[in-house]
């Protein structure tokens, strides 16, 4: 046993060497910091479409539209929010937000048609919007969720990163809510593990086979959409905004994704419970359903994140310094998250509580997903057990 949990120090240790300096240098969140650069217009400014999938928004579809028409982009961009058979109000508040910020011509409602087979509704919505605007032939599809306020700049600061850098699709990852106690332990993390999966600078990288995106925020190149084979290509993904990324990067587009503090997600999460649910929706899906995955992703998560803080309080002195070597280099990589968010640095050193809920919350997508219930979301089960 001695020897043993010298051992596990040792390797925690090895493989937090790893992350820190190996990985992507993810965790250097000012890297990927949109808000800090500011990027040259382009000669002429593309037309764009703003594409809103919305079902049962209505406490927050008036703040999204009203950001939308509140745009000072130089060029045209109209606003298309669709309906996705919403059981709510949510049409109706659409409609009278653009009233009341006097963009009645730019934006317009669509109700979504019957949910196809074989798509997911997000996807079936989005495709929906696509099919509407064609004739339109905009240069940009800006695929923007229905609970995200953005800043009046940031269409303009999206086209101008685009056009500069020829990119297909253009990401940002909008700043999620941390005021409630489950959010401050639990949303932070959640930025944290999706950098670790997805280093901005490789998913920027052309030569790197990693692609990842942020759903509520994506500016998408009209021709870029159409060269993969449009939406129809990931039409039944349940992660549908990285897959969207891969199929860009694999057709030979280039693709970025960076932070923002200045479009903000309305949503909140006052409860474990709410943020065990975005957690346990797409876990599984992550894991490709894999039963073998699933068990090294849980013995992953105790090894790397659980396991160096159990061990720096174990009665061995020879312990010690592994342990707390690992347990420091995680602290200090997840420090710059909880930075931007804001948050006091005493949280850094918890990020093992975090882990061990998402362990839990990944266990129990898998079970959801078993029992035909996976993929949860606005009351439909989208990965179903076959």
């Amino acid at each position: 046993m001695h020897f043993a949990s010298i051992g596990i120090a040792a390797l925690a240790l090895l493989i937090w060497i790893g992350i820190f300096f190996f990985n992507g240098l993810f965790w250097q969140i000012w890297i990927s910091d949109a808000d800090r650069e500011v990027v040259d217009p382009p000669a002429t400014w593309p037309n764009v479409v703003a594409i809103v999938p919305a079902r049962n928004e209505a406490a927050t579809i008036a703040q999204t539209v009203a950001a939308l028409a509140q745009q000072n982009y130089p060029g045209h961009c109209s606003i298309l929010i669709v309906d996705d058979h919403s059981e709510d109000a949510t049409a109706d508040l659409a409609n009278k937000a653009a009233a009341e910020s006097g963009a009645e011509a730019d934006v317009r409602v669509l109700t979504a048609p019957p949910l196809a087979d074989g798509w997911t509704g997000k996807l079936w919505a989005l495709q929906s919007g696509v099919e509407s605007v064609l004739a339109n032939a905009p240069d940009f599809l800006w695929f923007t969720d229905a609970d995200v306020v953005h800043a009046p700049g940031t269409l303009s600061r999206l086209v101008c990163r685009a056009e500069r850098d020829q990119l297909g699709l253009t990401s940002l990852m909008v700043l999620l809510q941390a005021q409630s106690f489950a959010e401050k332990l639990i949303i932070p993390p959640f930025l944290y593990f999706f950098l670790m999966l997805y280093p901005p600078l490789w998913i920027a990288n052309t030569k790197s086979r990693t692609a990842g995106a942020a759903g509520g925020c994506i500016l998408m190149r009209s021709s870029a959409l159409t060269r993969i084979g449009g939406l129809a290509t990931i039409r039944n993904e349940i992660i549908d905004d990285c897959s969207l990324a891969r199929a860009v990067k694999r057709s030979g587009g280039r693709i970025w994704m960076g932070l923002t503090r200045y479009s903000v997600s309305l949503r909140r999460y006052s409860h474990l419970s709410e943020l065990q649910d975005l957690i346990a929706r797409t876990a599984f899906t992550q894991l490709n359903y894999s039963a073998l995955r699933l068990l090294g992703t849980l013995v992953g998560l105790l090894l790397i994140f659980m396991a160096p803080v159990v061990l720096v309080f174990s009665s061995n002195a020879q312990i010690w310094l592994p342990a707390l070597l690992a347990w420091c280099l995680m602290s200090a990589s997840f420090l710059p998250t909880v930075v931007f968010y804001r948050l006091s640095p005493l949280w850094s050193p918890f990020l093992s509580i975090a882990a061990l809920f998402y362990s839990y919350a990944t266990l129990l997508s898998a079970v959801r997903y078993r029992l035909g219930r996976g993929g949860q979301w606005k009351g439909r089960a989208q990965a179903r057990n076959a």
